[in-house]
């Protein structure tokens, strides 16, 4: 057996915690969050942030995946009153911005598939990016009745690549008619639907009904239609993502820990954040996460809420 100076086996314990923390660093060089985070709902050129922040931004928050969903194609048609929503009314990049990025990480980032519904192509759309990958269809933006024709070309599109569907619902401005989704959920029990933003969250509370309040702040009573359709639809999943989201766990903090175990398998982490820091009042991504971490009445739960559920149900 060699003997070895002090000297010698300092460096060599040096080097060995050097090799450890390379182990550690994941793509890019910064440190793997030792418990895995997906993001489903991100957005590229998010409020005009770069795609250089979008990344900075994810790894500060310690997301080990982002699911990038794109805007639709610009237009001037009703569906996107007249252009006004266009970039799904925040500047947001289109199918081929958001595969391009998510090709240059791929083991951090993924695509999702979307296109404005009334368009004449938006199937084929859609399909294209689903036959490159895309794991889910959204998130659905749009000035049309969520049971509307065009919206189940999508649906059915959805059946046919067994990919789940984002919906955005908010109150007279997108996917109209969210108190009959019932029968969407009943006429396409094969598809995976996550519902997300104002009017979906506003709605785990019994007793909303002014549905042109969007952002509730009173305490809830169980029963809302949210919180149904998460019971009564094993197809029917709820997207935690944006102040909406967040909101719907802070302004009856109680009550939302019996809804996070209630709904702990139907649940999915999302940040929905165009901050530019991955930290800090501004950034609410990160809020969500420590408040999830806060609420959820165990490990498992939280772990289900932040990594696992999304894992099975984007089969990532």
């Amino acid at each position: 057996m060699e003997s070895f100076s002090r000297r010698e086996f300092l460096i060599g314990t040096s080097a060995v915690l050097l090799a450890a923390n390379d182990t550690l660093t994941a793509i890019g060089g910064h440190l793997q969050n030792p418990e895995p985070i997906i993001d489903i709902h991100q957005h590229t050129n998010y409020a005009g942030r770069s795609n250089e922040q979008l990344l900075a931004h994810q790894r500060k928050m310690g997301i080990s995946k982002t699911i990038l969903l794109p805007a639709g194609t610009p237009s001037f048609g009703l569906s996107t009153h007249k252009g006004a929503t266009n970039g799904l009314q925040a500047k947001c990049g289109v199918n081929s911005v958001c595969y391009d990025f998510a090709k240059q990480y791929p083991k951090e980032f993924s695509f999702g598939a979307n296109e404005v519904p009334d368009l004449p192509d938006a199937v084929k759309e859609i399909e294209k990016y689903l036959k490159l990958g895309a794991p889910v269809i959204g998130e659905l933006k749009f000035g049309v009745a969520c049971d509307s024709a065009e919206m189940q070309k999508i649906y059915q599109l959805a059946q046919a690549y067994d990919v789940p569907v984002l919906m955005h619902w908010q109150f007279e401005m997108f996917n109209y008619n969210f108190e009959n989704f019932h029968k969407m959920l009943e006429k396409y029990p094969k598809v995976n639907f996550i519902g997300h933003a104002q009017t979906w969250w506003a709605n785990i509370d019994k007793n909303h009904i002014d549905q042109k309040v969007l952002y509730p702040n009173t305490k809830v009573t169980p029963g809302g239609i949210t919180d149904r359709l998460l019971r009564d639809y094993p197809n029917m999943y709820g997207d935690l993502s944006a102040g909406s989201g967040l909101l719907s766990m802070t302004r009856d903090e109680d009550q939302s820990r019996q809804f996070l175990a209630r709904h702990q398998d139907k649940l999915l982490y999302g940040s929905d954040c165009d901050d530019s820091e991955g930290q800090g009042e501004k950034c609410q991504g990160s809020k969500t996460i420590a408040e999830i971490r806060k609420l959820a009445p165990d490990k498992k739960v939280e772990r289900k809420l932040l990594y696992d559920n999304a894992k099975r149900l984007f089969k990532l």
